[in-house]
This record gives structure tokens, C-alpha cells and sequence, in this order.
């Protein structure tokens, strides 16, 4: 039940940030490519970035690119958890 909560509250984030709907089978279609690895590759990650981005339809600029790299790669998230970086992109302490 926490996951559909979840999955709600990303989907209606994402729709209120970048004024464009994403279906859950977009997440899904993307997530299923991410591995852990993903986290840990900075080629990979910025892929993901471009991916997200194009998915939205929203440019991310190269420095937002080097920021979000830089936070992912210096935080101490467990990057096999997932539900921990989705809290935490949406603001949730849990």
C-alpha cells in the first residue's frame, strides 16, 4: 500500500514541477533499466538524468547534470534502496 502512496505522490510531483503528466508505465519503463551500478557510474548516471529529462520534456542544464551527480555521488544513501532516494527527493524524513 506504501509503494501505490508513493508512486501517487512521485506522479503528482513530477505533474507539478514540470507541469506535464508521466504514467506509473513510463516510471516503470525507465526504472527497469536502473541497476544499482547506475548510482555508482557517473556515465550512467548523467544517462539517467538525460533520460528523466527527456521523458518530462524539460531541459536540465549541464550544471544541474554536475549538481545531481555531485549529490548522489557524496551522499550516504544506500543506492539499493530506492524507497530511501524517492523519500528523500520528496522531501520526506522516513
Amino acid at each position: 500500500m506504501a509503494n501505490k502512496d508513493l508512486s501517487k505522490d512521485v506522479l503528482n510531483v513530477v505533474k507539478k514541477k514540470t507541469g506535464k503528466s508521466v504514467t506509473s508505465k513510463d516510471i516503470e519503463r525507465l526504472a527497469s533499466g536502473v541497476k544499482p551500478s547506475t548510482m555508482q557510474s557517473e556515465t550512467q548516471l548523467r544517462q539517467l538524468i538525460k533520460q528523466v529529462s527527456g521523458l518530462v520534456n524539460v531541459k536540465v542544464s549541464e550544471e544541474t547534470v554536475n549538481d545531481i551527480v555531485q549529490a548522489v555521488k557524496s551522499s550516504k544513501l544506500d543506492t539499493n534502496n530506492m524507497q530511501q532516494l524517492m523519500n528523500m527527493m520528496l522531501g520526506k524524513n522516513k
